[in-house]
């Protein structure tokens, strides 16, 4: 078994994963491994950062198929007895032009952004090593989306007791009320991807408190970020951000040294606490 620490980025053939990657491996004293559902498109981008001096690892991972997930762990555990960075990175947006009915296009953002990231992270939390690190890749339009919330959904939201299966059922009633064709009368907002990733703020705030409960001692700091509007195949051409630059939040809060005391449970954006 190795002694190395190890980081993980999911969704990372590309796009921001792509550049924390490449950020990684100049900065992390250990191995990266960038991870991508397609083998191919994996090991072109693994070969692109070797051509730049740099030395990542590749391992396949698709995060909607648990089995992915499970095999990643195995691997995790079986070479490195744990794991010391963890960047939930992958994700999904419809264009804004997209004629797919929006039914179908919550139920799809949701599965993707929301429920895979929880799987992963009820897959691969249980392996942090002490002072692990954990950055999961939301957004500032779930917050923009949680102001378009009703009252009552807000107060849900922002909860510092809300439970996990209590968000898990909210995400689902998202759904759902979506596909009843209620979405507005029950206070949602028209972003599918908002509504994602409000969720993935919140799971991560409810992450950040299960660990201080359950592994106070261990240093583990756990948070939710944005890296900001970045010109990936997602947003956009238009964007302001290159994926370099979209990449230093995220890294920041990978890389928070042993003995840092937070960020823990927030919301960050451009290296600072957010209100949520």
């Amino acid at each position: 078994m190795s002694s190395t620490p190890v980081a993980v980025v999911t969704g990372s053939n590309k796009g921001i994963g792509f550049a924390i990657v490449r950020a990684l491996c100049k900065q992390f004293p250990g191995d990266v491994y960038l991870t991508s559902r397609d083998i191919e498109r994996g090991k072109e981008a693994v070969a692109k950062l070797q051509r730049e001096g740099l030395k990542p690892l590749f391992h396949q991972l698709d995060i909607n198929d648990l089995q992915s997930i499970r095999t990643l762990r195995s691997f995790l555990k079986e070479k490195y007895g744990g794991l010391n960075v963890l960047v939930n990175n992958a994700g999904i947006a419809f264009k804004v032009k997209d004629t797919t009915p929006f039914d179908i296009q919550a139920e799809v953002t949701l599965r993707t952004n929301f429920f895979a990231t929880r799987d992963i992270c009820t897959e691969l939390l249980p392996l942090l090593q002490p002072n692990a690190r954990v950055v999961n890749v939301s957004s500032m339009c779930g917050a923009s989306a949680l102001s378009r919330c009703s009252q009552d959904l807000q107060q849900k939201f922002r909860s510092d007791t809300i439970t996990e299966d209590e968000l898990v059922k909210l995400m689902e009633k998202f759904v759902e009320d979506t596909k009843k064709g209620v979405r507005e009368k029950e206070g949602w907002p028209n972003t599918a991807y908002g509504v994602s990733k409000i969720g993935v703020t919140v799971l991560s705030r409810i992450q950040a408190r299960q660990l201080n409960e359950t592994r106070k001692a261990d240093g583990i700091l756990l948070n939710a970020c944005c890296p900001g509007w970045v010109r990936t195949d997602m947003a956009g051409p238009n964007a302001t951000k290159s994926p370099d630059e979209g990449a230093e939040t995220p890294v920041y809060l990978a890389l928070l040294p042993p003995g840092a005391n937070g960020p823990h449970g927030q919301f960050v954006s451009e290296k600072r606490v957010q209100k949520w």
